[in-house]
């Protein structure tokens, strides 16, 4: 028997796959709660990591952006913030920050947020804010496909922190540039 049959059919179905997992939904309140409590965890480990960075970095280098055009440091930090008041909370179902308005706005708002003391206030406002919206979120409303994300639980969690680890890596290079070595690597 030729092998070449056998590869086409396993590439198909390789090729296949995505489509499948993508498609599946989390299918019970157990793994529910299991994976909400990973993506939490795995979100808390980040924004442990941002404001260790947010905390290391000195004032004076909050305005220093890579080039013209790209955030700065102090914006990098206020669009994560603005993540933490909208996209962490709906990604579990659940509405933004009640102080937030039109989420668009609020991002552009939010990063025009400049001085390290307010910076760090509004980080840990909206953390909080996240971090109590997805533990508190009801397993059993995480089933299936939910609004307002219209997506499933394990496909928000791993958009959100993927998203959250990019802008951590981000950060990092930022505050390398700026000869700041991350806290947890001394």
């Amino acid at each position: 028997m030729s092998r070449f049959p056998v590869v086409c059919l396993v590439s198909a179905a390789l090729m296949a796959a995505p489509h499948v997992v993508r498609a599946q939904d989390v299918l019970d309140v157990k793994s529910a709660t299991h994976l909400r409590s990973e993506y939490l965890i795995d979100l808390t480990s980040v924004h442990d990591n941002i404001l260790a960075l947010a905390n290391a970095i000195p004032s004076d280098k909050y305005s220093w952006r890579p080039a013209p055009g790209v955030r700065s440091i102090a914006e990098v930090l206020m669009h994560l913030a603005g993540e933490w008041y909208v996209i962490g909370p709906m990604s579990v179902g659940a509405k933004p920050h009640a102080d937030i308005g039109v989420p668009k706005e609020a991002m552009a708002k939010l990063e025009k947020i400049t001085a390290k003391a307010e910076v760090l206030a509004e980080l840990d406002k909206a953390w909080a804010h996240t971090h109590k919206t997805i533990e508190s979120a009801d397993p059993a409303t995480l089933l299936g496909k939910y609004e307002p994300a219209k997506m499933s639980l394990a496909r928000a969690a791993l958009r959100v922190a993927g998203d959250q680890h990019e802008h951590l890596g981000q950060l990092i290079a930022y505050a390398r540039s700026v000869g700041v070595t991350p806290p947890w690597s001394k």
